[in-house]
């Protein structure tokens, strides 16, 4: 099912844009696992829409309503569903896309494949909106790897042409990653996140959008998660990064850059600390045959710029046959790289998350959620 990830933490995105709901489903997680909803409200609030002059005008709560599987604030042992209730849609800014699709959105492709059936207010099941259950199950997942003493963040490494730099591949740490976590615009320097806002409402103010590159770490992951093969961590993490909507690229460690280096330069030199095996560098990120190695897991995720811009664009009358333009109305962020973020985190940590219960380690009596 295109809409379900994962083989031990399992979950399941359901609901469209404009629906009277959105959620998730999750399966896999153990009976007894503490949730703290302020903190996951918290985790939410950092992808929810509305909050400033460089997102979309569209405000919603998201405030997620759990309807199975917590009991007084632990898992139970039964599948955990909670759902996201849209509260401010206007359907009618969207009824004209059946006919005439978008430019750079799935309005074309899923009218040909759902024959007209499909929901087209806000984007439907293909919108961004359908993010924000994934934050549920993100946010959870980040709580449980926070017990594994393992940290997750992202910044914000480039909007168009504004470049905020890259981590250290080697030498980022938990301290690093804390600090990014408790900035509003995640990006390592201040300076470089005011030229990228300033470009954004630039960007804006020429009914126009920027697209830009999130670099996501982890640190504290334990060498030997993953699988060789199919069950790569990478792979594991590509699925769930290219879930989110918009994403049309990922790269591990250095990236396409090691393509122009030679094995001797690229390759990563083993040293002993204390009894612990590391590498002197990072270029591999933290995974060598689809399994982790102990070091940093990085990467990096290309956004493209937002499809819905309200500059006339050239389109087709699918029902005249015929070139026809196209306006488009209703309320888009200019920029969706500051709020997906966090989505890029959650997936991150999900990809995790399934990949140690793979392992088989989920239900000791020891679980250090219990």
């Amino acid at each position: 099912m295109s809409s379900t990830y994962g083989e031990r933490f399992r979950l399941t995105i359901f609901g469209q844009s404009h629906a009277p709901a959105i959620g998730v489903t999750m399966e896999g997680l153990p009976a007894g696992v503490p949730v703290d909803l302020d903190r996951l409200q918290q985790f939410l609030d950092r992808r929810a829409p509305g909050q400033s002059r460089i997102t979309t005008s569209r405000k919603e709560p998201d405030a997620p309503e759990f309807v199975s599987g917590l009991v007084e604030g632990r898992t139970c042992g039964a599948p955990v569903t909670a759902i996201i209730r849209n509260t401010n849609t206007r359907s009618g800014d969207y009824a004209n896309l059946r006919d005439c699709p978008r430019p750079g959105h799935a309005d074309y492709p899923a009218q040909v494949k759902y024959g007209g059936y499909q929901d087209v207010a806000g984007g439907g099941h293909f919108s961004g909106r359908l993010t924000a259950p994934l934050c549920i199950a993100g946010g959870i997942a980040l709580q449980l790897l926070e017990k594994l003493g393992i940290t997750v963040a992202a910044h914000i490494q480039s909007i168009g042409p504004v470049d905020d730099g890259r981590f250290d591949l080697a030498g980022v740490d938990a301290a690093q990653l804390q600090a990014l976590l408790r900035k509003p615009f995640p990006v390592l320097r201040d300076e470089a996140g005011d030229e990228m806002k300033a470009a954004i409402l630039a960007a804006k103010s020429d009914l126009d959008s920027l697209g830009g590159v999130i670099e996501c770490a982890a640190v504290g992951v334990p060498a030997g998660w993953g699988d060789p093969m199919f069950g790569g961590m990478e792979n594991r993490i590509a699925q769930m990064v290219f879930g989110i909507p918009a994403i049309r690229g990922i790269e591990f460690g250095l990236g396409f850059p090691a393509a122009r280096l030679t094995g001797s330069r690229h390759n990563d030199a083993y040293y002993m600390d204390g009894d612990t095996v590391k590498t002197r560098t990072n270029h591999h990120g933290g995974i060598l045959g689809g399994i982790t190695t102990g070091m940093p897991v990085v990467f990096r995720a290309a956004v493209k710029p937002t499809a819905s811009i309200a500059r006339r664009q050239e389109s087709v009358s699918l029902s005249e046959q015929r070139d026809a333009p196209l306006e488009i109305h209703g309320r888009h962020d200019p920029c969706i790289v500051p709020r997906a973020v966090p989505v890029v985190e959650a997936a991150m940590a999900i990809a995790l998350l399934d990949a140690y219960f793979c392992a088989g380690t989920n239900t000791t009596p020891d679980a250090p959620w219990l």
